[in-house]
């Protein structure tokens, strides 16, 4: 008998001894808005400037820890409906279909605008034709142009190849929707592996037509982008069906994204069904906060919450 009370007496101890020990570490506790660990599901289009985020904040609370999975914009809602994450950074806002999932479980998803994107065209460096317009884009979305000739009579090269990075990406499905009314794409459209892939493939094939986030393209103080840029050419789009000067053609740039003279704008969402204010919660709000709008700044996209300064020089 008296054993048995010593054992018990000793397991409570030895218990609270390693709860006490243990109950110092941040990183064991229920994660709070700048503490803990998360699994966080993020649209590929944006893995370098979520990477940038997630490295900052963590930087600057040590007891936080951010594990992104980056996907394709249809398997990150699909974490989020299967209730395998909780946050997740998308280009759109979920539709009602996806609200009513989380209708049923009584979880209101919390939606934070934190940039402006665009959608870029890139193409090979020998490709004399980097200037489109709205309409060309539509007839070479819905299948109706297939080759550089007819876009320009001069052109020596051949069928247009169209190059996504994932066929359930977001940059596929942004055409889709904004250029082509939800029409299947055409049957010259193909999906490479990765984004760096489909640069690779526009480097290497003079008739490829590349769809890719510009947050790839925009920082140029990024090492890799100066890569990148050096193996391909960017579009420049105009909404004038046609055009009589070069004037009316914007590229992806900043301050062309921050006025809507580029017309492929879109808009960039971290997205949270935690039922508490958790890590989630933190990270949005500072992803929203000054500090992430200098850092989405700096990337080349537009702060949704701070306002951008866009200065003119005349010669």
């Amino acid at each position: 008998m008296k054993n048995k009370i010593f054992n018990t007496i000793f397991g409570v101890a030895i218990t609270s001894i390693l709860l006490s020990c243990g109950g110092n570490d941040p990183k064991k506790e229920l994660d709070t808005p700048t503490t803990g660990s998360i699994k966080i599901s993020v649209d590929e289009s944006f893995q370098p400037i979520i990477e940038s985020q997630i490295s900052t904040f963590e930087g600057i609370y040590k007891y936080a820890n951010i594990d992104a999975a980056y996907k394709a914009e249809g398997q990150v809602v699909q974490d989020m409906l299967n209730d395998s994450t909780r946050v997740v950074v998308l280009s759109r806002e979920l539709n009602d279909g996806e609200k009513a999932v989380f209708d049923k479980y009584k979880r209101i998803p919390r939606t934070t605008k934190i940039a402006i994107d665009a959608v870029a065209l890139i193409v090979n460096k020998n490709n004399k034709d980097t200037l489109l317009t709205i309409d060309e884009l539509k007839k070479i979305f819905s299948g109706k142009v297939k080759t550089w000739k007819e876009l320009n009579e001069d052109s020596k090269l051949g069928d247009i190849t169209i190059v996504f990075d994932n066929n359930n990406s977001s940059t596929a499905r942004y055409v889709r929707d904004s250029l082509i009314a939800g029409q299947p794409l055409p049957s010259n459209t193909f999906a490479s592996n990765s984004h760096k892939a489909l640069i690779d493939y526009v480097n290497q094939n003079e008739n490829a037509l590349g769809v890719i986030g510009v947050n790839w393209i925009s920082d140029f103080d990024d090492a890799n982008v100066i890569g990148f840029m050096n193996k391909i050419k960017v579009v420049g789009i105009s909404r004038d069906p046609a055009p009589f000067s070069t004037d009316s053609y914007f590229q992806p740039y900043q301050a062309y994204i921050a006025q809507a003279e580029y017309p492929l704008r879109r808009y960039l969402y971290v997205i949270s069904t935690e039922g508490r204010t958790g890590l989630g919660t933190g990270f949005a709000s500072y992803v929203a906060g000054d500090k992430g709008q200098r850092i989405i700044l700096k990337s080349g996209l537009v702060p949704a919450t701070m306002p951008v300064r866009v200065v003119g020089f005349r010669n």
